[in-house]
C-alpha cells in the first residue's frame, strides 16, 4: 500500500513541545516565533524533516502556521481545516485563529505590545515577510531573522534530509527537451535584462530539466534549487548521490552540477541582475544576494507559467492517464454498489479496495495524494485522512466522500465521487443536485480571453448560494503533468488573478459541508482551450473535461437540472460509456452501461 493509516496528530504531546521551544526562545532572546508548513523550496508538499508545524502542533494539514508568543499560540488554519484542527491540537495550549480572515499582524499586535518575534528567512518567502512588517509598523513588535531554528534544536529524532533518486522524464511525455526550455527561458532573461534567474520550487526545478524525484511523499519531485543563466546554462545545486549515470548524460554539458551546500555560496558570485520571485523564494536568497551586492530583480519564476500551460503532448498523455484510471475507478465504484449493501466496509477498506484497483492497472507509480474517504460526518472535514484512531464504519443511510488522485508516468489525476449509501434522505440529494449544477456550470462555461479563475468562481456557487449555502475552499486548483497534484499559478478561486490560458489543467470541485452530518464535494479534471468561433468571433476560452466517471444518479434530482444541464449530463455519461466500455471488465460493462443510462 503506498497509502497507511497510522495516525500523525501528537495532540499530547503539543504542551511539552510548546513549553520547551518557549523556553528555548527565552534563550534566544525572543519573544516570539513563526512556524509554518514550508521547507527551502517553498513548495506546498514537505517532507517529514520539515512537518515542524505538525511535530510542535500536531495539526497534519496541508496549509497553515503557528505563531508562537510568550502567553498564546495561534494555529491559522484557513476554511478548510477549521473541523480538522479541533480535533488535531491541544486546545488548552493552542488557540485555531481563522486565516485569512484573521491578519497575522493583527493578531500578533493583539497579543503583545512590544517585542521580537523571530523567523527563520529560509521558511518564508519575501512578499509574506513584508506584509507582516508592514502590519507591524508603529508597534513595539519587531520581526528578527534568526541563523538558528528552535523548533530543529529542540526536535530530538528529526528525520534526515530526503534521499529520493532521481529520473528521466520522458522526451515523447515532456514534449520539449530541457535544452528547448532552457533556450526559450533564456531569452526572456535576456529580454528583461537580467543575468540569471533563482529557481527554487521542486516542480519547477523537475520541469525545466525534465527530471522527477522522490523526495515528497506522492509528488515526484526532486529537492534541489537551480540557477538559470541567460545564455541557458543552469547550474543545478543538489546532493550528487541522487543522480545516477542516466540523469548525467540526460543533463548535459550545459548543466553543472554542484553540492547543495554550495547553493548560498554560489548566490553570493553571481552578476546581477538576478531574477527572484518575491511570492516563491525563500527571503534568504534574496538577502544573500544584496549581502555580497548582487542587484535583485523580482520577477515570476520564469518556469511556472510555461509549466502551467500544457503542450500538445502532455495533454495527450494525460488524457490517456485519465481513461486508464476512469476505468479503475469505474470498477471500483461497481464493487462499492455491490459491498455496500453486505455492509462490513469501513473507511480504510474503501481505501484499500480503491488502491487495489489502481494498482491493477500495471501502471500506477504512486498515488497523488492520501485518499479523503470520508463517511457520513467525516466526509464534512474536507482534507480528512482516515487513521486506524479514526476509521469509521461505513454505514446505512448516509453519504460516502472519496476524493483520490494518481500519479502515471503520463499524468497526475484527481476525483471526487460521492455516493449514495442507501437513502441518505431527501436534504442530501438537494445538496447534492446543487453541488452537481456548480461543477456543469464550469464545465459549459465560455470565458473571454485573459479573464482570470476569480471571474468564474461564483459561477459554480450560484445554486448553493440561493439555497443559503457556500463552501469554504476554492473551485479549483491547477494540476500538473507527473508533477504535483496542485500547481500553482492557475486557479478557479475567489482570489486568483492568474489569467486561464490554453494548456492550463485545473480541478472542478464545488462542494457542501455540514458538519457532525455529512460532505459533498464532485471533482472532474478540465483543461483549458480556445473556444469555438460564435456571434461576433470575440476570443474566447472553454474547458475539455479529462475525468470520465458516472456521477451517483441515485442522488440527482432530475426535476432540479435545468435543460442545458441535462443535456450535458446526459452526453457527459454517454461519452463516459463509450470511452471507458472497452477498457473494463466484461462484470463492470453492464454495471456502467446503467450507471450512464439518461437521467
Amino acid at each position: 500500500m503506498f497509502q497507511t493509516f497510522d495516525s500523525h496528530a501528537s495532540p499530547d504531546q503539543g504542551p511539552p513541545r510548546l513549553a520547551a521551544l518557549r523556553v528555548k526562545l527565552g534563550a534566544m532572546e525572543l519573544d516570539g516565533f513563526l512556524v509554518p508548513r514550508a521547507d527551502v523550496h517553498q513548495g506546498e508538499y514537505v517532507a517529514a524533516r520539515d512537518e515542524r508545524l505538525q511535530w510542535l502542533t500536531g495539526f497534519t494539514g496541508s496549509a497553515g502556521f503557528c505563531i508562537v508568543l510568550p502567553e498564546v499560540a495561534g494555529v491559522f488554519i484557513d476554511g478548510r481545516y477549521r473541523t480538522q484542527v479541533k480535533a488535531q491540537v491541544d486546545l488548552g495550549s493552542f488557540t485555531p485563529v481563522p486565516w485569512p480572515e484573521v491578519k497575522p499582524g493583527d493578531w500578533v499586535k493583539e497579543k503583545l505590545a512590544q517585542g521580537r518575534v523571530g523567523f527563520d528567512p529560509w521558511l518564508h518567502t519575501a512578499d509574506e515577510l513584508e506584509r507582516l512588517e508592514r502590519s507591524l509598523e508603529g508597534t513595539g513588535v519587531k520581526l528578527v531573522a534568526v541563523s538558528e531554528n528552535p523548533v530543529d534544536a529542540i526536535w530530538p529524532d528529526q528525520p534526515a534530509a530526503p534521499f529520493g533518486k532521481a529520473f528521466v522524464h520522458p522526451l515523447e511525455l515532456a514534449g520539449e527537451s530541457h535544452a528547448e526550455k532552457r533556450a526559450r527561458l533564456a531569452e526572456g532573461l535576456r529580454k528583461a535584462g537580467q543575468k540569471a534567474a533563482v529557481v527554487t520550487l521542486p516542480d519547477s526545478l523537475c520541469w525545466l530539466l525534465n527530471l522527477r524525484g522522490a523526495d515528497v511523499p506522492k509528488n515526484p519531485v526532486l529537492h534541489g534549487f537551480a540557477v538559470l543563466r541567460d545564455d541557458g546554462r543552469v547550474d543545478l545545486f543538489v546532493n550528487p548521490a541522487k543522480l545516477d549515470d542516466a540523469v548525467r548524460v540526460h543533463l548535459g554539458d550545459a548543466v553543472s552540477v554542484h553540492p547543495v551546500e554550495q547553493f548560498a555560496l554560489a548566490l553570493q558570485g553571481l552578476t546581477g541582475p538576478v531574477r527572484v520571485d518575491k511570492g516563491t523564494a525563500p527571503l534568504a536568497v534574496a538577502d544573500l544576494l544584496r549581502g555580497a551586492g548582487v542587484e535583485v530583480a523580482w520577477g515570476d519564476d520564469p518556469c511556472r507559467l510555461p509549466k502551467a500551460c500544457k503542450n500538445p503532448a502532455e495533454i495527450a498523455a494525460t488524457r490517456e492517464a485519465h481513461l486508464r484510471d476512469g476505468a479503475a475507478m469505474v470498477e471500483f465504484l461497481r464493487w462499492l454498489d455491490e459491498a455496500l449493501p453486505q455492509g462490513g466496509l469501513t473507511e480504510i477498506s474503501v481505501v484499500q479496495a480503491l488502491e487495489g484497483f489502481r494498482r491493477a492497472t500495471n501502471a500506477l507509480h504512486d498515488i497523488s495524494f492520501d485518499t479523503i474517504c470520508g463517511a457520513g460526518p467525516n466526509g464534512a472535514i474536507m482534507h480528512y485522512r482516515v487513521t486506524e484512531e479514526t476509521n469509521r464504519p461505513v454505514g446505512q443511510n448516509e453519504l460516502l466522500l472519496v476524493d483520490s488522485g494518481a500519479q502515471y508516468l503520463d499524468g497526475t489525476t484527481d476525483i471526487t465521487r460521492t455516493v449514495a449509501v442507501g437513502d441518505p434522505g431527501p436534504e442530501a440529494r438537494e445538496c447534492y443536485t446543487r453541488v452537481l449544477q456548480g461543477l456543469i456550470a464550469i464545465s459549459r462555461v465560455r470565458f473571454p480571453k485573459g479573464l482570470p479563475g476569480r471571474d468564474i468562481d461564483a459561477l459554480a456557487r450560484f445554486n448553493l448560494w440561493v439555497a443559503g449555502q457556500d463552501y469554504d475552499h476554492g473551485t479549483g486548483h491547477g494540476v500538473g503533468a507527473f508533477l504535483s497534484v496542485h500547481e500553482g499559478p492557475q486557479r478557479i478561486s475567489r482570489v486568483s488573478e492568474v489569467p486561464l490560458e490554453p494548456g492550463m489543467i485545473l480541478s472542478n470541485e464545488p462542494g457542501y459541508y455540514r458538519e457532525g452530518a455529512f460532505g459533498i464535494r464532485l471533482e472532474n479534471l478540465i483543461v483549458v482551450g480556445e473556444a469555438p468561433a460564435l456571434g461576433d468571433n470575440r476570443a474566447q476560452m472553454s474547458f475539455e473535461t479529462l475525468t470520465f466517471v458516472p456521477f451517483d444518479r441515485r442522488l440527482i434530482l432530475a426535476e432540479e437540472l435545468s435543460p442545458g444541464e441535462r443535456r450535458w449530463l446526459d452526453a457527459y455519461h454517454a461519452e463516459v460509456a463509450e470511452k471507458l466500455g472497452s477498457r473494463v471488465s466484461g462484470a463492470t460493462v453492464a454495471w456502467l452501461k446503467d450507471a450512464c443510462a439518461p437521467i
